[in-house]
C-alpha cells in the first residue's frame, strides 16, 4: 500500500470515529430530551422504534448501492440475516455482530453483539434502568423498516443491553410475513 494510501486510510478512520463519537452524543441528547418530553420510558422505546423505522425504509437504499450486494442477496430471510449482521452493522455502526439462536422453523434468529457505538458515554440512572429503557432501540426499528423494504415484516426487540447490566447487547428478530410486492393501479 503506498504511503498516500496509508495516509487517506488513517484520516479516513479519524473521521469515522469523530462522526460516531458525534453521533452518540446527538443521539444521547435526542433520548434525554424523549425522556423529558415522555417521562415514560415505554413510551419513549416506541417512539426510538418508530424512528429508526422511518429511518431503515431510506437507509435501505444506501446499503443496496453501497454494500455491493445484489438484489437477491435479501430475498430469503436467513440471507438477510448474514447482510445484516456481517455487512450492515459494519458499515453503519462500526461493529460486527453474530447470529446465534435460529429457531427450528428458521423464522427467528438473534443478532449479538459486545460493542454500540450509541452506548459510548452513556450511563442510565438506575430508576430508568428499573423502567427497562432500551437506549438503542432505534437500531430496531431500522431493521424493522430496512426488512420491510425487501418485503419481510419482521417482529425486532432487544432482549439484551449492556446499560442495563447485560454482558451483550442481543436483538431478536423474527420473520412474520412475506409482503408481496404491489403495483398502485393506474387512474
Amino acid at each position: 500500500m503506498s504511503k498516500l494510501a496509508k495516509v487517506g486510510e488513517q484520516s479516513f478512520n479519524k473521521i469515522d470515529k469523530i462522526n460516531s463519537e458525534l453521533l452518540a452524543m446527538t443521539y444521547g441528547s435526542l433520548v434525554t430530551q424523549m425522556l423529558k418530553d415522555f417521562e415514560d420510558v415505554a413510551a419513549v422505546n416506541t417512539q426510538l422504534e418508530k424512528m429508526g423505522y422511518k429511518m431503515g425504509m431510506r437507509l435501505i437504499d444506501e446499503f443496496m448501492s453501497k454494500s455491493g450486494l445484489g438484489s437477491g442477496a435479501c430475498r430469503e430471510f436467513k440471507d438477510t440475516a448474514e447482510s445484516i449482521a456481517k455487512v450492515a452493522f459494519k458499515m453503519f455502526l462500526g461493529v460486527n455482530a453474530n447470529i446465534t439462536n435460529w429457531s427450528k422453523d428458521q423464522s427467528e434468529y438473534s443478532l449479538v453483539f459486545d460493542e454500540n457505538p450509541l452506548n459510548d458515554f452513556v450511563e442510565l440512572p438506575e430508576n430508568i434502568k428499573q423502567k427497562r429503557l432500551y437506549y438503542s432501540n432505534i437500531i430496531c426499528g431500522v431493521i424493522r423498516g430496512a426488512l420491510e423494504m425487501v418485503l419481510m415484516r419482521v417482529d425486532c426487540e432487544f432482549r439484551k443491553c449492556p446499560l442495563l447490566g447485560d454482558d451483550q447487547s442481543e436483538i431478536r428478530v423474527r420473520l412474520k410475513e412475506y409482503l408481496r410486492e404491489t403495483v398502485p393501479a393506474e387512474d
